[in-house]
């Protein structure tokens, strides 16, 4: 009997301490890429930016067109460093950077 309840106590214990710590993770990222548009996007069409979670496997930039795209692209091209620095630029005084 003593048995069983030692087991029952270690399993409960085991539960609790599993459903606290994926409960500190809290939710993953809303968004992150796998797969990278290679080819280069006219600036024309970008209308923002906004970076990957650091949670994600791999760091990626979303582009937002205006055509209400989001492509994944990676933040080592050169083209994506220049559209960056273009759309930053671009963008209003007082704005707040969503990076």
């Amino acid at each position: 009997m003593a048995a069983a309840r030692l087991t029952l106590s270690v399993v409960v214990l085991m539960l609790a301490v599993i459903a606290l710590t994926e409960g500190m993770r809290g939710p993953g990222p809303k968004k992150c890429c796998f797969r990278f548009n290679e080819k280069e996007v006219p600036k024309a069409k970008v209308v923002s930016y906004s970076k990957t979670s650091q949670r994600c496997s791999q760091s990626a930039i979303l582009l937002n067109t205006a055509a209400g795209r989001q492509l994944c692209v990676k933040p080592s091209a050169a083209w994506v460093k220049e559209l960056i620095a273009y759309l930053d630029a671009k963008a209003v005084p007082g704005q707040v950077s969503n990076l």
